[in-house]
């Protein structure tokens, strides 16, 4: 797949995470190096604090290992009414950071992993009677709205909604739910966690997607979580989401259907792992290398 696109990678996997349980991540500095080492072009920001947060030192960081930075995950409850003020607050901060710092960044904007204890337990097996109703919808996508429109009206910045497991955001039913209200953007491993085909998630509404993240769904673990109830850190932790190219997203069809229909922005690979889990570095450079097999 010749094509326009660049790969970023993200510092969650390296598991630089927004979760309370993740423990301490290694320095930024280790995590860039080794990102540049392993031939990625960008980076996102990661959670607030864990690169530097004065525009001009972190584009110096940034730009000394010759990446780019083009996003920033923001979480936030938005299935909280009072919390949607707050959000937008740490939305704006993060993209006056990045506007002044980026490559022409997206806010990255989820609701928020792991806050709800039922959803926690039950990620990778909701039902449609553990989604939301009417209201809680339009609450959610009020909040979306609002923080949106705090963003652009502050910093010019786009922001693109993000679907994750452990959320209210999480089926193929709920993605098309968010999608029908709001501007998404993929990611291929949590609609595969989900209980969704990637594949036929971006062709449904490809026209609404302008950020793509990259991360594979290790079957055998799915299938394990769902048979010992195991809730969303377990199934982190156990490696739900494995190397590119070693679980069940089907890489060579998102990526050919995305060059099909002219798509040229970023491809940000996300292996979610937790500190001190793996070998991200190894990982990394893999991750880089399955993709350079598919043209990219």
């Amino acid at each position: 797949m010749s094509s326009p696109v660049r790969v970023a990678n993200a510092p969650c996997s390296w598991g630089a995470l927004e979760f309370d349980w993740a423990g301490p991540a290694p320095a930024y500095a280790q995590v860039l190096d080794e990102m540049s080492a392993t031939g990625y072009a960008g980076t996102e920001l990661g959670d607030w604090g864990f690169m530097p947060t004065d525009p001009d030192a972190l584009r110096r960081e940034v730009a000394r290992r010759d990446l780019a930075l083009i996003g920033a995950f923001v979480p936030v409850r938005l299935t909280v009414e009072a919390e949607h003020a707050a959000g937008s607050g740490a939305a704006v901060r993060v993209a006056r950071l990045i506007a002044a710092a980026g490559d022409s960044p997206f806010v990255v904007l989820s609701d928020d992993t792991a806050r709800d204890p039922g959803r926690t337990k039950l990620a990778g097996r909701i039902a449609p009677d553990n989604g939301l109703d009417e209201r809680g919808w339009t609450l959610l996508a009020r909040g979306a709205d609002r923080i949106a429109r705090d963003v652009r009206e502050a910093t010019g910045l786009r922001t693109v909604f993000h679907h994750h497991c452990a959320t209210f955001v999480e089926t193929p039913r709920e993605i098309d739910e968010l999608m029908s209200r709001t501007d998404p953007s993929l990611d291929t491993g949590h609609c595969a966690f989900g209980g969704g085909n990637p594949v036929t998630v971006l062709g449904r509404w490809r026209d609404r997607v302008w950020h793509v993240h990259l991360k594979d769904c290790d079957p055998d673990v799915k299938f394990r979580a769902a048979r010992d109830e195991w809730d969303y850190q377990e199934s982190v932790r156990k490696g739900v989401f494995c190397e590119l190219g070693h679980g069940a997203v089907d890489f060579r069809a998102v990526l050919g259907l995305l060059k099909s229909t002219g798509y040229d922005g970023w491809l940000v690979v996300e292996q979610d792992v937790l500190p001190s889990m793996g070998t991200p570095s190894e990982s990394a450079a893999r991750n880089r290398g399955y993709l350079r097999s598919l043209g990219v």
